[in-house]
């Protein structure tokens, strides 16, 4: 019998949680460790509709990348969403873990998984962590490298969104300009910017930014890649329920098929 503590037990092994931000709230955030699991569903974020399904589909694990609760809850009522959605939880018996900027971070994790997929070679973390790795690639926040051959920044964009099917990417700088060394921060990689600068990067891509940080890049000449935070993550997550099959083959895992990007284009 296959308990939550040991689905946990492979994720922290897929992400080791030692990598999470101190900012962040990562692990198992609700349920029973003692619980038996024959169903796991993963997402990027708990919504309604997700946590619907997770209880119409009797699913006993949610492995969200967003963690929820995220902030410390002072009290548990139905006056607030995040509230809502935990008792709803809760009633169902599904439990809740979230591994967030562990899993961006990983050796295995997001930003590698856009690496690879962009065939960068020389790929280094942005932000090294200090903790040892546990295999040959470094670890840390963001990644960085050198792209198979130079291409212009509108180029590179348009690539980077058919990879994690993005729907309205954006730019920011000269979308002639001709880029080789890429920088990926996964979300809301703006803190990123400078990390990228020091590292003689010639474009970032990300989820989204601000309007500052958008400035911010013209004015130090990184060009900006924006796939919309949604994009940017969730491929990751259908990514993750195929590697927790290999381990739980037993197991009805699954990426969450109701979780929709809330933003769309007219």
């Amino acid at each position: 019998m296959v308990v939550v503590d040991t689905v946990c037990s492979e994720l922290s092994r897929i992400a080791p949680l030692k990598l999470a931000e101190e900012w962040d709230n990562v692990g198992l955030l609700v349920g029973d460790r003692r619980q038996s699991v024959c169903r796991v569903m993963t997402c990027l974020t708990i919504s309604e509709n997700v946590a619907d399904e997770a209880i119409q589909r009797g699913a006993e694990l949610v492995v969200t990348h967003h963690p929820l609760p995220f902030r410390p809850l002072q009290r548990l009522t139905t006056d607030v969403t995040s509230s809502v959605l935990l008792l709803k939880l809760i009633r169902g018996g599904v439990a809740v873990y979230s591994a967030h900027t562990a899993f961006d971070s990983a050796d295995g994790g997001i930003n590698q998984m856009w690496a690879n997929r962009l065939q960068l070679a020389n790929i280094r973390p942005l932000v090294e962590s200090p903790e040892p790795a546990e295999s040959a690639a470094a670890i840390g926040a963001g990644r960085y490298g050198e792209l198979p051959r130079p291409m212009s920044l509108a180029e590179l964009v348009q690539e980077a969104a058919r990879l994690t099917q993005a729907q309205s990417p954006q730019l920011v700088g000269d979308r002639d300009k001709q880029v080789s060394r890429i920088a990926i921060a996964c979300g809301s990689g703006g803190s990123f910017l400078s990390a990228a600068k020091r590292c003689r990067c010639d474009a970032m891509l990300t989820g989204e930014a601000t309007f500052h940080t958008c400035l911010e890049a013209e004015s130090i000449g990184i060009s900006l890649g924006l796939l919309g935070h949604y994009a940017s993550e969730r491929f990751a997550m259908e990514t993750l329920a195929d590697r927790l099959k290999e381990s739980f083959p037993a197991m009805e895992i699954w990426a969450s098929r109701a979780e929709r990007d809330p933003l769309s284009a007219l």
